[in-house]
């Protein structure tokens, strides 16, 4: 699996660049301030997409005795990257749009423009399904955060698209500019959402409820002749789950058998979600915590 991620973030590059060109065709053949923005945001896909790609190969990195939990967090350092990018290619956008609102002209090659920058959203709706069906296989926070900024640059095409057809219909040339100042506002808020959620996994975040009711269940199904479990910890660290809990077992129970209680209860626990890393503190009866 770490190799199918490694490879599809190193065509996330060449499909970014080949997007970049056609958006840049698309602006080039118009002139259009919200084509431009959108050819922008191109441009922070492809620098994205090389943060991915570098903090992957980081992340895949075996542990070592500096790192001895491994370099998993390295893929919500590029997510972050990405979200920062983001905010600064909207704020060129606005920049863009509000002059473009002093020098209105019209729009030349409109059809040929806007077939090029649909060709361009096209492949770009595409890689970004390719992309999330990966990264969430693999839980993979830099993958999920490419295909997300890639889904929110196929919606602010479309709106572009859309705007310009209705500006070209119209006469309004007014409409240009604003749409590119709607397209960064959207930008704004995505980049904010990334930063946010890629700060919250450097942070140590729990996992999912859903995740953690999982986890509860496989222990109690599989810590037959132990007394209790308590004091449940999570944590994610891109595609890696660490959990660690508390294991009362009889004081008269010899090391080897709840030696096998462990055993059992990690295997069950690294099926049911390949990655998860347990650490069970084994505790005498006295410490029981219910009952």
């Amino acid at each position: 699996m770490s190799s199918r991620i490694r490879r599809l973030s190193f065509w996330s590059i060449v499909v970014g660049l080949a997007v970049l060109a056609l958006k840049f065709s698309a602006w080039w053949l118009t002139g259009s301030v919200a084509l431009f923005s959108d050819a922008m945001e191109s441009i922070v896909n492809v620098v994205a997409s090389l943060a991915a790609w570098y903090a992957i190969r980081v992340s895949h990195m075996p542990a070592d005795e500096n790192h001895p939990f491994g370099h998993h967090k390295a893929e919500y350092l590029s997510a972050v990257l990405e979200g920062v990018l983001v905010v600064v290619a909207a704020l060129l956008i606005l920049r863009e749009a509000a002059l473009a609102f002093f020098s209105l002209h019209a729009i030349e090659a409109p059809a040929a423009g806007l077939i090029v920058n649909a060709a361009a959203s096209v492949g770009n709706g595409a890689w970004a399904l390719v992309l999330m069906r990966a990264g969430r296989a693999a839980r993979s926070p830099a993958l999920i955060a490419d295909a997300r900024h890639l889904w929110a640059d196929v919606a602010t095409s479309a709106g572009v698209i859309a705007g310009l057809i209705l500006a070209l219909a119209t006469g309004w040339l007014w409409l240009d500019p604003l749409m590119a100042i709607i397209v960064a506002v959207n930008i704004l808020w995505h980049g904010w959402h990334m930063v946010r959620s890629s700060v919250q996994g450097l942070m140590d975040v729990a996992v999912e409820a859903k995740d953690v009711a999982e986890i509860e269940r496989i222990i109690a199904e599989n810590s037959g002749g132990a007394l209790e479990f308590h004091d449940l910890k999570t944590r994610e660290a891109g595609p890696v789950r660490f959990i660690e809990f508390h294991l009362v077992v009889p004081s008269e129970m010899t090391v080897e058998r709840s030696h096998e209680i462990c055993d059992r209860i990690e295997h069950a626990i690294v099926e049911a979600m390949p990655g998860t890393r347990a650490v069970i503190h084994v505790e005498p009866a006295h410490k029981a915590k219910h009952g």
